[in-house]
């Protein structure tokens, strides 16, 4: 019998990449949404990128994942493979996430803390589903959400811490957005990002937030609906903050800036139409919606700041 050919490191990175873009397909709404409209070689990066975190995510998340020791050594071996990947040539990693991932931080300088700290995220989600304050929630999206962002811009060859911190404002801002809209989803998984300081606030109990979880009704608790406002604000004054990211940046990844940040406030925006209760009208958007908000990219008015030299390095 003839032998099996032998693929080279190149066919096998472009096999990898293929997987990576599939696991995305399969999980469209949580792929970054403005991915899509970003140069084909970057949008295969930010799929390898995807595919590490998807599978970390369902390591720390998924039913039947074990216990939580078992889920932290899965994360362990995880990021094993996450050393591996900087460390070897690409002609020595066999794990096909780690291959197209490898191929991406050498080709985009794409700094290894960045996806460290996803990991970190989801060591966190395993060991800790309730945060006490409003800072324990920040620090949490300082490693399950700003690496993202800042990866992008590295992607794009911008380095500037100034850009960082405005990026890390609108990925903050996102993760929130996210909490908010799915708050009976977490529930269900024995999660809560709402902060408990908050809730006491308010006035509000765990058991209260399972109740309207549980209601076959419209929420209409007043208590509910000023703490949702409450987090619903100052989750918009984080995006205000960082609005004028895509202004500093070059028009290759502008629009792609734009249009997570449109995502973000017009989620926001449905969580205010739906007079906060994301327990029976949870806000998503559809295809239509970012064929919309996609053409409005092309109309945001640029800022003077647009014109300000961008240190890279």
């Amino acid at each position: 019998m003839p032998a099996t050919p032998v693929m080279t490191t190149d066919l096998r990175i472009q096999s990898a990449y293929a997987q990576c873009q599939a696991i995305s397909r399969r999980h469209y709404e949580n792929f970054p949404t403005a991915s899509r409209i970003v140069p084909k070689d970057r949008r295969k990066a930010l799929a390898a990128i995807y595919a590490f975190a998807r599978a970390a995510d369902d390591f720390a998340d998924e039913p039947g994942k074990g216990t939580p020791e078992e889920r932290l050594q899965s994360l362990a071996n995880w990021r094993e493979h996450l050393k591996e990947c900087y460390a070897k040539p690409l002609e020595q990693i066999s794990h096909p996430v780690f291959l197209a991932l490898g191929d991406a931080v050498r080709r985009y300088r794409l700094s290894f803390v960045n996806l460290d700290n996803l990991l970190r995220a989801f060591e966190r989600d395993v060991q800790m589903n309730r945060h006490q304050n409003f800072d324990s929630l920040l620090s949490y999206c300082t490693c399950s959400a700003n690496p993202v962002g800042r990866l992008v811009l590295e992607m794009f060859d911008y380095r500037d811490a100034e850009l960082f911190a405005l990026s890390d404002f609108i990925c903050t801002g996102l993760q929130l957005t996210n909490f908010w809209q799915d708050v009976s989803i977490d529930l269900e998984r024995d999660r809560v990002y709402v902060p408990l300081d908050d809730l006491e606030r308010f006035g509000l109990s765990l058991s209260d937030v399972e109740r309207f979880r549980s209601s076959q009704v419209d929420v209409k608790d007043d208590r509910w609906r000023r703490l949702m406002s409450f987090e619903v604000e100052r989750t918009g004054e984080l995006f205000e903050r960082g609005r004028v990211l895509p202004e500093r940046v070059g028009r290759e990844v502008r629009r792609q800036l734009r249009l997570t940040l449109l995502c973000g406030l017009t989620i926001l925006e449905r969580i205010r139409r739906a007079d906060y209760d994301v327990f029976h009208h949870r806000p998503a958007l559809k295809a239509s919606d970012f064929v919309r908000l996609y053409f409005r990219t092309w109309m945001m008015p640029r800022t003077p700041f647009q014109t300000r030299t961008v240190a890279r390095s």
